[in-house]
């Protein structure tokens, strides 16, 4: 897969489709490899008229890894967040965006359909919040305003974040199908060879959990990004299951209520996970939002309803 230079760093990525089709750029969660946008579900999206773009985050993947940065202290993290100390972080989602619009830059790509889920999507509330040029639309997907008063994760959803990762192969595939249980979509089926292949494949591919912590520190050091999403012109998506135990569903009515305008999805059965079974919804959502978006008169009336 070819690689860019993105602020700094090094971006591994992958497209879909035609590029002179609509740009959609997707980007994942914390401590998630690009894999974990389904080649099917990539594929489908480009058959929308889409180019599509996954890419590995930073330090995950076979993107750059910023060890020489350290394994921040987790725990020291959240307790100077909830004293409201500044977090020490090696770097945040802000960094994060800015990774964003040089792969853009690298590849051509003025503005484009952008579409996070979970810290994927955190990182994308803020590329709309620092470059607002650069988006024609925002889908947030399975993700939060990082208000502190959203209600948490449920303590087995928190276990899932904070239970160490085993170093060997098939305890890591093992661990990996009992936390999908765990947050997956309890109104969709559990594809256990699916996901099974899924983290065989991520360990094989790139086992960094070092790169994890930094990730979770970003998001806490990042606060709250609710007073600004306030200020958002851009057409916004936001989807969210209403079974989802790591990002309450509150979560999902927070931000489509702080960003003016914003369509708000739930999907029933849902939960922190993006199941073969609610594609149909979500890849119909995302291409009825851009095709909105493109006729401005629609959306400016919707916008004044």
């Amino acid at each position: 897969m070819p690689r860019a230079s993105a602020n700094g760093i090094e971006l591994e990525y992958d497209t879909f489709g035609a590029r002179s089709a609509r740009p959609l750029v997707l980007i994942m969660g914390l401590g998630a490899q690009m894999i974990l946008w389904d080649e099917d579900f990539c594929g489908a999206l480009a058959a929308r008229d889409f180019f599509v773009v996954r890419f590995d985050n930073r330090d995950v993947g076979l993107s750059t890894k910023l060890d020489d940065a350290g394994v921040p202290n987790v725990f020291h993290a959240v307790q100077q967040a909830a004293t409201n100390q500044s977090v020490d972080a090696p770097y945040t989602l802000s960094d994060m965006a800015d990774d964003t619009v040089y792969l853009m830059e690298e590849l051509g790509i003025e503005r484009a359909h952008v579409v996070g889920a979970s810290m994927g999507g955190m990182i994308a509330q803020t590329l709309a919040i620092r470059h607002p040029s650069r988006l024609l639309t925002l889908t947030s997907i399975m993700s939060t305003t990082g208000n502190p008063e959203v209600p948490p994760a449920t303590p087995e959803a928190l276990r899932v974040l904070m239970t160490p990762v085993p170093v060997e192969r098939a305890a890591y595939v093992e661990r990996s199908l009992r936390n999908w249980r765990v947050i997956g979509s309890p109104g969709f089926p559990f594809d256990e060879e699916r996901f099974r292949a899924r983290a065989a494949r991520s360990f094989d591919r790139a086992f960094h959990p070092a790169g994890v912590a930094r990730q979770l520190v970003a998001i806490i050091a990042s606060g709250s990004r609710k007073e600004a999403l306030r200020a958002l012109t851009t057409p916004t998506l936001v989807i969210h299951g209403d079974a989802d135990p790591l990002a309450h569903i509150e979560g999902g009515h927070d931000t489509a209520a702080a960003i003016p305008g914003a369509e708000l999805l739930i999907i029933a059965g849902m939960g922190h996970d993006l199941p073969r079974g609610a594609w149909p919804q979500i890849i119909d959502a995302i291409d009825a939002h851009a095709t909105k978006a493109s006729r401005p008169q629609v959306f400016a009336r919707e916008r004044r309803a």
